[in-house]
């Protein structure tokens, strides 16, 4: 486990759903994001993309993938990487455009944070609670980046305003 300290405790069956689950979601997402970067004509929106990627979900996948290694879980499959392509090879019909990238990148830090919450709250390991609140943070940290590039870009869509 994570913490040498704390007493070896099996996973209940929750934890280990969970964290497969996770791992799954997690391998599948960095697939999605080599794809969203094709598609990504923005030249911050692509350094973003290479961070999160790189610094947000990889590092996170390994962690994870080590500890159910670590015990004994059989680790869900990977889908396989995608080739790098130019954004002008993609057809105009067929491409996703930096605003709705950056959307569909948000939803997914919000799906992530609940997913995140969501562990913390059933694990017993302290380790892992920890180790998602940190995931939690990070995840946190890289929405208000895209949130703020989302702004300075004027790709941000406000509800209408509420005036009486």
């Amino acid at each position: 486990m994570l913490n040498q300290n704390q007493q070896v405790e099996p996973f209940h069956s929750g934890e280990v759903y969970h964290l497969w689950t996770f791992l799954l979601r997690t391998k599948e997402y960095l697939v999605t994001l080599q794809v969203l970067n094709n598609h990504t004509g923005d030249e911050d929106l692509k350094n973003f993309l290479d961070d999160i990627y790189e610094n947000g979900y990889t590092p996170e996948e390994e962690q994870v993938e080590n500890i159910l290694k670590n015990a004994g879980i059989r680790l869900p499959p990977a889908p396989p990487d995608r080739p790098n392509v130019e954004v002008e090879d993609i057809p105009a019909g067929a491409r996703f455009n930096d605003p709705e990238i950056a959307r569909l990148v948000q939803r997914e830090l919000m799906v992530s944070k609940m997913t995140c919450s969501l562990i913390m709250g059933i694990c017993v390991h302290e380790d892992i609670k920890s180790l998602f609140g940190e995931f939690h943070t990070l995840k946190e940290e890289y929405d208000l980046k895209l949130a703020k590039l989302s702004k300075e870009k004027g790709w941000t869509i406000s509800p209408p305003i509420n005036i009486k």
